[in-house]
């Protein structure tokens, strides 16, 4: 597999930023909204009372805002113009008592070992140029019995629904995510990475081998997204 360049990264998420939520939102047709709420009722019932969560690669901070009302959230991303834009949204809904936003890299936490009862990251893994050294800095940060929940686009294989969607992912999306974001590159390099990333099956043994416990997934909205919960023994 390719790696992935970190500069070139975090200037093409810094590039689109300004348009990345609307983008997400026209593109998606808002479903987007609805794996995020998904993500958050999974994790709560697995979490201590007065939990603190970190929600990584956290972007301009949807699920970081979701997750706030669960416990304390701190929003951690490498990208600078994103945290901008998502502590300008806490701000807008008085929702910074309980969220923080904190620059930084996911393959170099800048948290103590055992911070967190929970970790999310959504649609941020796949981006990463080291999977088993993201996974293994999420892995020390989390506390014993703490979980970690990943969002993670994938493929359907659910015959016809499957052709049109690669179709649509593949040719369509790239073009439609240019002509809104003013960055064609950027939902270029959003298809190839989907086609590149993990099986969810593989991603589950990713996980067990770095020491996660627990692992499962669920496929969403007809197999265009995965979510995998894991915990730290």
């Amino acid at each position: 597999m390719e790696q992935k360049e970190s500069r070139q990264i975090r200037q093409m998420f810094g590039a689109i930023a300004p348009r990345y939520d609307r983008a997400n939102h026209l593109l998606s047709l808002s479903i987007d909204r609805y794996w995020r709420r998904l993500t958050c009722r999974s994790l709560a019932p697995l979490l201590p009372a007065d939990p603190m969560i970190l929600d990584l690669c956290a972007g301009t901070g949807d699920l970081t805002l979701q997750l706030a009302p669960l416990g304390t959230v701190v929003g951690c991303d490498f990208s600078h113009p994103m945290l901008v834009l998502g502590l300008d949204k806490s701000r807008a809904r008085q929702s910074d008592g309980r969220v923080r936003f904190v620059e930084g890299d996911a393959l170099r936490l800048p948290f103590p070992s055992g911070s967190f009862d929970a970790v999310t990251i959504a649609f941020g893994l796949r981006n990463l140029e080291d999977y088993h050294q993201g996974l293994r800095e999420i892995l020390r940060v989390l506390r014993r019995g703490g979980t970690l929940a990943i969002l993670e686009f994938s493929l359907p294989r659910i015959p016809v629904f499957k052709e049109i969607y690669r179709f649509y992912f593949f040719h369509l999306l790239p073009r439609l995510g240019g002509w809104i974001s003013g960055d064609g590159q950027a939902y270029s390099y959003l298809s190839r990475s989907v086609r590149e990333f993990l099986e969810p099956v593989a991603l589950e043994r990713l996980l067990l081998e770095v020491g996660f416990s627990g692992v499962r997934h669920r496929l969403i909205s007809g197999g265009v997204v995965a979510l995998h919960m894991a915990q730290k023994v």
